[in-house]
């Protein structure tokens, strides 16, 4: 079935209180969805962020961001006292200012969860309990490696108490004594994140339309993942990673990418029948109906980079067991005879970058859609898989990614030849003002089963809009929308093209 749809961040989304959030904002834009003809919305990882703000380095692969919580839900359910909202700050509206907004948010937060203890009802309570037994496998130890990170002023887990830093039983025990009331507040988190999140998942999808999520490879070094799990992954006797996720030098950086993400003990993981990948694979198709894996080759094979090294470019490639995860994947999560080869996951593989045939013969085994990016066709002939004459059906293409600028700003950036080739291929003159409709006509038209448009390039934003810069520390993750871009004129116009091409 041919569809197409729009990727943003609920943190872009428009409100009063610094940041998107789940409230009437994200349920207007579900409308602006449902009204343009689009049957996906996608976006980035949903996650707790850390240090850079960034939801491919989250705190946990399982838990939410709560300050996506809508904050005028709480006051609607009876968590949150109206006054509470009251002096909110003057905020801005067209980007996150990360450090003001989660300091005050943070402070809200805490009051909705003194408001529940002291005026929750009976069912309240009742869901709140529910959802701490069903979520325990994870629940637990996030909660208090989050309270314990509050408790040591913030400071990665290496540098707690050996005890407590080596997840030893006794120890957390008696830290989760010491700390009950702030374990219960990550827990409350959590259950607000969940019960917002599934009410808007809920409503996209009676209205026709799919969520796609995006799940990082890897988890991050501080996280309650890492430090609940140690013995699956690379790290040394004194807690530290002896080696490291990254990328060789390519398109985004002639360095590398250091990630800088511990690396998985594969023998152990599959030693344990991949447990860790099952339960969090299974946690994420309830959380969205298709998973983006990002970086798919290191199934395959990842760069493995010495801990010591500043950047990534001295490293080397190591195999991973990707046929007999994705074996166990199948067995335990796909609908159906297991064993049948005709059996697709709902997971999409970014297959980017450098891809050898191995990837590509993994990812088909499993019938599993690659990625095509527009942006990245026009740097060849007319044999480019980038472009949409040269696209396989089982593939999601896209205007640009996060990773990506914006297709007005790449436009600006293209060189006389580059931007001649590019107005050939559309068959006409184009300008900064349309090139972002071209482009989108372009994908609309292909072969591709599913296209995936940012939104802004619907809106014709150029580089201050861009979400992420790789290699660059700050600034990013941080644009956000005005409530009035979502036009009736916008919306029909997107209807019509998306029903010519039978989408």
């Amino acid at each position: 079935m041919r569809k197409s749809g729009i990727l943003l961040h609920p943190t872009s989304l428009p409100g009063r209180f610094g940041i998107g959030e789940f409230n009437q904002h994200a349920g207007d834009f579900v409308d602006f969805l449902a009204a343009s003809g689009q049957k996906l919305w996608q976006v980035m990882p949903l996650g707790p962020t850390g240090y850079g703000d960034s939801p491919y380095q989250c705190f946990s692969a399982f838990a939410g961001n709560p300050l996506l919580i809508g904050l005028d839900q709480l006051v609607a359910d009876g968590a949150l006292s109206p006054g509470a909202l009251e002096n909110a700050p003057a905020f801005r509206t067209e980007r996150v200012d990360y450090g003001w907004v989660i300091n005050w948010k943070q402070a809200i937060l805490r009051s909705s969860y003194d408001t529940f203890n002291a005026n929750a009802r009976a069912h309240q309570r009742g869901a709140f309990a529910k959802f701490v037994d069903e979520n325990h496998h994870w629940l637990d130890d996030y909660a208090l490696f989050m309270a314990l990170k509050e408790a040591h002023g913030g400071k990665v887990w290496t540098t707690w108490e050996p005890d407590i830093a080596r997840h030893e039983a006794a120890a957390c025990e008696t830290w989760r004594g010491k700390l009950l009331d702030q374990v219960r507040f990550q827990q409350y988190l959590q259950f607000q994140f969940f019960q917002q999140w599934h009410a808007l998942k809920q409503n996209a999808n009676d209205k026709g339309i799919q969520i796609i999520g995006d799940l990082p490879i890897f988890v991050a070094f501080d996280s309650a993942d890492a430090w609940s799990a140690r013995e699956q992954f690379h790290f040394d006797e004194q807690l530290q990673p002896t080696v490291v996720a990254g990328v060789p030098p390519d398109y985004f950086s002639a360095t590398g990418q250091r990630w800088g993400n511990p690396l998985y003990r594969w023998d152990v993981m599959q030693a344990r029948g991949f447990d860790w990948w099952i339960a969090r694979l299974r946690a994420a198709l309830a959380t969205y109906d298709v998973v983006r894996i990002d970086h798919f080759r290191g199934f395959d094979s990842y760069w493995e980079v010495p801990a010591s090294e500043p950047t990534a470019m001295h490293g080397r490639w190591v195999k991973a067991p990707g046929y007999a995860l994705f074996d166990r994947i199948m067995q335990e999560l796909a609908p159906g005879n297991p064993t049948s080869t005709d059996l697709a996951l709902p997971i999409i593989a970014e297959d980017l970058g450098i891809i050898t045939t191995e990837v590509e013969t993994l990812r088909d085994h499993f019938h599993l859609p690659g990625m095509r990016v527009l942006q990245f066709a026009f740097v060849a002939d007319t044999a480019s898989n980038f472009l949409p004459h040269n696209y396989v059906r089982n593939c999601v293409a896209y205007s640009g990614t996060h990773d990506n600028d914006t297709t007005v700003g790449w436009f600006k950036s293209l060189d006389d030849p580059t931007r001649a080739q590019v107005e050939r291929y559309i068959g006409k003159k184009t300008t900064s003002k349309s090139i972002g409709m071209d482009m989108a006509r372009l994908l609309m038209m292909s072969s591709a089963d599913t296209i995936v448009l940012t939104m802004q390039d619907l809106l014709g934003l150029g580089p201050d809009a861009r979400m992420n810069f790789p290699g660059k520390g700050e600034g990013n993750w941080a644009w956000r929308f005005s409530a009035d871009a979502l036009t009736s004129d916008l919306a029909g116009g997107l209807r019509s093209m998306t029903e010519t091409y039978g989408r």
